[in-house]
């Protein structure tokens, strides 16, 4: 089963730019999220999986903002990207290498998954590596 084109744009859009989906769904009137936050993960976090599953751990990580608007996500032909690079916190400490990502609701813990996808390649953490996620992240839906 699959949704259609204009479908899957148009949630896209809802999701990550807080644009109103005509006649079916409006951005939250009162307290709407206004940023996305992005995750970095040793493993696949999988769909039962939360934000914290397999979260990366190295020194001085943290999960990162980026904001719920157009000039955070760009949405085209069914897939969104962030318009800058997300850079997480440079490692001061540990190790592990980060195979996955994921967005989400921001505040931390356990938080809902809304995607996940690969890493490629891979981001070997440790002392003096800042992870980045380039414009060329994609999350497509079809």
């Amino acid at each position: 089963m699959s949704k259609g084109d204009t479908t899957e744009n148009n949630f896209l859009k809802l999701l990550y730019n807080a644009t109103a989906w005509a006649n079916v769904a409006d951005n939250a009137a009162s307290s709407p999220i206004t940023q996305i936050a992005v995750a970095l993960h040793t493993a696949d976090p999988g769909e039962s999986g939360t934000q914290s599953t397999s979260e990366a751990a190295y020194t001085s990580y943290a999960r990162v903002n980026v904001n719920r608007n157009s000039g955070g996500w760009t949405v085209t032909a069914n897939s969104v990207s962030p318009v800058a690079n997300i850079d997480f916190p440079a490692g001061t400490g540990g190790s592990g290498t980060v195979t996955h990502f994921s967005t989400g609701k921001t505040g931390g813990g356990a938080t809902d998954i809304y995607h996940s996808g690969t890493v490629t390649p891979n981001i070997v953490t440790g002392n003096g590596v800042t992870p980045r996620l380039t414009t060329a992240t994609t999350i497509t839906e079809d």
